[in-house]
């Protein structure tokens, strides 16, 4: 029983749940985060089980707000909900106080729905893991989301199967005074990386939020063609 009950210790100090709901993560799609100077990417795998799936109906890469965006590793549909919670979040801080929510503020508030989920009676954790990136007053942030409940702040990190190998990568190649272009590139070389298959437009999203623009932007398929072509 000690397996299926969530709110039971092992005897090694760990909840067995947040175990395995971490499993789920580590064999999803790998999603790469990386802050620079002048903003924030995400790039993430997108493998569709059917060549007859119109791909244009599924998006990994998501906006919770004009100022920050959102992707995941792991169960789809628990990033679906956890989606819908944040943006709510979103749009209840700007009816109250007619600002964007700071970036803290709406991960803080995230993760907190995130952990109850850790310790609550007849539900299970969420077994997903969020890269969210914005702009607020404070500059550009990079937060990671855990099935914990943990949330962190990073320069540049990645989750998913191929995680650890993509952080290597990253802390060979990470530069804060990148710019955007260049976060773009870095971030798509560390997914083709560790890539199985042929990396293309419609099996990679990539979305990004610069000082300039201040807006979350998720690139098209002709675009991110246009930057596959610069790192082969």
């Amino acid at each position: 029983m000690g397996d299926f009950a969530l709110t039971t210790f092992s005897s090694s100090g760990k909840l067995n749940q947040i175990e395995y709901a971490q499993k789920a993560v580590e064999n999803g799609e790998t999603c790469v985060g990386i802050k620079v100077k002048d903003g924030v990417v995400l790039a993430v795998e997108k493998k569709l089980n059917s060549v007859l799936i119109d791909e244009t109906s599924f998006r990994k890469i998501q906006h919770l707000g004009q100022h920050v965006g959102v992707s995941y590793a792991g169960i789809g549909p628990d990033f679906r909900v956890l989606n819908q919670k944040a943006r709510k979040t979103v749009q209840k801080y700007w009816l109250q106080y007619r600002e964007p929510v700071s970036v803290e503020s709406l991960c803080r508030q995230t993760a907190a729905t995130v952990q109850e989920f850790t310790q609550s009676g007849g539900v299970r954790p969420f077994g997903v893991s969020l890269l969210v990136a914005g702009l607020d007053e404070d500059g550009p942030h990079l937060y990671q989301l855990d099935p914990s409940g943990a949330y962190y702040g990073w320069k540049a990190t990645a989750i998913g199967k191929n995680m650890k190998n993509a952080k290597t990568f990253l802390e060979k190649r990470y530069n804060p005074d990148n710019s955007i272009e260049d976060a773009i590139n870095i971030a798509l070389s560390t997914l083709k990386e560790g890539y199985q298959g042929t990396m293309d437009s419609t099996n990679v999203e990539i979305g990004y939020i610069s000082r300039e623009s201040k807006k979350f932007v998720v690139l098209t398929t002709e675009q991110i063609k246009d930057y596959l072509a610069n790192i082969q």
